[in-house]
């Protein structure tokens, strides 16, 4: 088996992760959520992986590389130009479009693929959904998960007939139109066949193109209803709720780094934490090289990035502060994302910091914007 994943979508949605990160390289516990894939993947023995990139395509090639340190080979394909000004300009052709560039080139889906997209978690049993798939003798396989109906809307359904058969989806569908509550988890197997059908050079899309034509044709095609985790980071809201989950042992493979220096509480190398009046509660990670500064109240689930720093009397509530991120004297940031110059709260509400009248955090690595030398009574340091 060979894989496909998706990783070539600006993913808007999560902005303002991706200003400056593709949707792949989002981090959960300090780790892109691509890397859990391949990962995954390479537990169940799958070797061979294509990427097909774009936007900010350099960030995934040049962390993943070819895939040596991860036990598989790793392939990008880019799609895009460069321009008369030198410049690289991001062209997606689809998800389905993707794969057909790639078959195109070099044949490369040669025998069953498993195709992923790149920006959610899973535990899914792959051999178990190999085994369905051959079974049934399907050419084309959608994963699916029973969602709440509630929360149809929020997902594209699928409908199939009582073998599992597809017969059609509905994108988002209002709960008193949906004709079903099993959601597409973007994870499909397909056999070589299947790309024949996706025209060349063609923007096309897998969900709302290649599907209804595979409908269409009467291709053997089904849904394969499965309990596994998938933890799906669709937007910036699910990344909050996302980093909330895992940091409360809501996956069993994903453990939070770091030495366990207090229950609850874990931090990487180097870092300093004036005890005096401050009150941590976990579960709470305190990256490498950060300083928490005496009278600080920190409320898990909470992540700080490396590098950071925390001023005297500030408070941190259920939420993610990415790396380098100073939080001034006497802030309380509760239940938010902090990146860069942004701030996001749990409803999605993007903030940038020049909208507020105090600067209540900056860059850690700005000494601009450090508090001023002996503006803080010096406290008595323990160094975890």
């Amino acid at each position: 088996m060979k894989a496909m994943i998706l990783a070539a979508g600006k993913g808007t949605r999560v902005r303002p992760l991706t200003y400056d990160l593709p949707k792949p390289m989002i981090p959960i516990l300090g780790k892109p959520v691509m890397a859990y894939l391949i990962e995954h993947l390479a537990k169940y023995g799958v070797r061979d992986i294509m990427v097909n990139v774009s936007y900010l395509h350099e960030k995934i090639e040049e962390y993943f590389g070819d895939g040596h340190q991860f036990g598989v080979q790793i392939g990008y394909s880019f799609e895009g130009y460069t321009n008369n000004e030198g410049e690289v300009v991001p062209q997606p052709l689809g998800s389905a479009g993707g794969m057909k560039k790639i078959q195109d080139f070099g044949g490369f889906f040669d025998e069953t693929t498993i195709v992923m997209c790149g920006d959610a978690v899973i535990d899914l049993d792959i051999q178990s959904a190999l085994f369905e798939h051959k079974r049934k003798g399907a050419l084309a396989s959608i994963i699916t998960k029973e969602v709440p109906w509630e929360k149809v809307s929020d997902y594209g359904v699928v409908v199939t007939d009582k073998d599992g058969r597809i017969q059609a989806f509905q994108e988002k569908p209002r709960q008193d139109q949906a004709l079903s509550n099993f959601a597409s988890t973007g994870i499909y197997i397909f056999e070589p066949a299947v790309l024949d059908l996706i025209p060349t050079d063609t923007v096309f899309d897998i969900g709302s193109e290649l599907f209804p034509l595979l409908v269409e044709k009467g291709i053997p095609f089904f849904a394969q209803n499965r309990k596994f985790n998938w933890i799906d980071i669709g937007s910036v809201k699910d990344f909050w709720s996302v980093s909330q989950s895992v940091m409360m042992g809501g996956l069993a493979q994903m453990h939070i780094p770091g030495i366990q220096i207090e229950e609850g509480i874990w931090a990487g190398l180097n870092t300093r934490i004036e005890w005096e009046d401050t009150v941590i509660e976990g579960p709470v990670y305190i990256g490498a090289g950060t300083h928490i500064e005496a009278g600080c109240k920190i409320i898990g689930p909470t992540w700080i990035g490396h590098g950071s720093h925390i001023c005297a009397g500030a408070q941190i509530i259920r939420s993610v502060l990415f790396e380098y991120t100073r939080i001034a004297v006497d802030v309380q940031l509760e239940e938010k994302i902090v990146f860069k110059e942004y701030s996001v709260d749990r409803s999605g509400t993007m903030l940038h910091v020049s909208e507020l009248a105090t600067k209540d955090w900056s860059n850690a690595r700005d000494r601009r914007s450090a508090p001023a030398e002996g503006s803080i009574e010096k406290r008595k340091v323990s160094v975890a």
